[in-house]
């Protein structure tokens, strides 16, 4: 029988955070007020590493960012972002351990409360082609709306974006003997509780204390 393999990407298979990470690239590269636009970005990240973040509001303000740039603007500056952010950061334990799931057969996804825009390239470099990430409503012609689209896959919303995912291959996670949970996040407690396999990965703090607790197994691929 097939399993199922869940990853999460921000401190799970990066040592960074895509989604706060982009946010500094375009104040970098001068396409964002820097000072009041890094100022919400690091507001929101740090909401969102104490569990304390409203979703849509913080996709609200991703999306409306991206709103105010054509698309084939946006995809030339994601392209140098993946060659000065993403590429170099790309640790081989976190590619060995997708692969090694690929390669039992398992069905594989990326699981991320970041953006599509922001993952899509992401998920493929690590050669997955399953990404649950949180969508933007577009135009017909592809240019963003400033709108998110759905229930963002944050906390619980993982569980309904997962569910969703799953039933549309008419499978549930009860469809699978053994299904397995990646993640460094307390955020993500309640997906990881209901898996089989839920594998505190790079955790921190909080979900160190939380898996412990549990008997959860903790795994560490890199210093971040």
């Amino acid at each position: 029988m097939m399993n199922l393999t869940l990853f999460d990407l921000d401190h799970t298979l990066l040592p960074l955070d895509s989604d706060y990470e982009w946010g500094q690239f375009l104040t970098r590269i001068g396409a964002v007020e820097p000072i009041e636009f890094a100022k919400r970005n690091a507001e929101f990240f740090a909401q969102y590493q104490a569990g304390m973040l409203d979703p849509v509001l913080y996709l609200e303000f991703a999306f409306g960012t991206l709103a105010r740039f054509p698309r084939k603007q946006l995809d030339e500056w994601h392209l140098q972002f993946m060659d000065e952010v993403i590429h170099p950061v790309i640790h081989p334990a976190a590619r060995n351990l997708v692969k090694q799931h690929q390669d039992a057969g398992d069905l594989v996804a990326i699981i991320t409360a970041t953006n599509r825009f922001v993952t899509a390239p992401i998920a493929r470099i690590f050669g997955v082609e399953h990404l649950i990430a949180a969508e933007p409503e577009l135009t017909a012609d592809g240019e963003f709306t400033g709108q998110p689209v759905g229930v963002p896959p944050y906390g619980e919303g993982k569980i309904v974006n997962a569910g969703n995912w799953l039933a549309a291959m008419d499978k549930s996670l009860h469809s699978f003997e053994r299904s397995t949970f990646y993640s460094d996040s307390q955020n993500d407690i309640p997906l990881m509780t209901l898996v089989t396999h839920p594998v505190a990965t790079n955790p921190n703090a909080k979900l160190t204390a939380h898996a412990k607790a549990h008997g959860w197994p903790i795994v560490k691929l890199f210093d971040d």
